[in-house]
């Protein structure tokens, strides 16, 4: 008797299934400078991340109403609708689409933690590629565990100015 080395599908036993199991995570990119968008999208898709990309908040709340995203990248120094402001309106909306804000310059005020509607971790710019990875992964890994996290702070803010801002939104 020949043996056939064959699932019950009919699809050899060692090949890979036709379809995945587990779809990659999609990942919402907004930033206004092109080649920063195009690095970041390189970088997420080179690590298994689905990457969509925006280049102002209009488009970006377009996208985010019409699709799901598992987590959203956003400069908050964008022109047409500021990423901090689109932020809010989302929240307001019940959007509740996981957020990193990618920030030029820390704020230079002391903010209120209300005004920082549930914006999971903080990227400031300058930041490497190792540490948006990090960051993305972290951010991620907490949300699909269900845990409640507090703001985190950039692992490149190492100013006493910085330190200040941060312990004040964690309060």
């Amino acid at each position: 008797m020949k043996a056939y080395n064959n699932s019950r599908t009919g699809w050899p036993a060692k090949a890979a299934l036709p379809c995945p199991t587990n779809p990659p995570q999609r990942i919402l990119v907004v930033e206004e400078e092109p080649d920063i968008r195009r690095l970041n999208t390189e970088v997420l898709r080179g690590s298994g991340y689905q990457v969509d990309t925006a280049e102002n908040g209009l488009v970006a709340m377009h996208l985010l109403n019409s699709g799901h995203h598992d987590l959203l990248i956003i400069e908050d120094e964008l022109s047409m609708v500021p990423g901090l402001e689109l932020v809010k309106e989302l929240r307001y909306q019940d959007i509740m689409v996981p957020v990193i804000l990618l920030l030029g310059t820390p704020p230079t005020k002391v903010s209120n933690r209300n005004l920082w509607p549930q914006i999971q971790a903080i990227l400031l710019k300058p930041y490497t590629i190792a540490e948006l990875i990090r960051t993305v992964k972290e951010v991620l890994r907490a949300v699909g565990s269900g845990a409640s996290f507090q703001f985190a702070p950039p692992a490149n803010w190492q100013s006493p100015v910085c330190s200040r801002w941060v312990t004040a939104l964690n309060m």
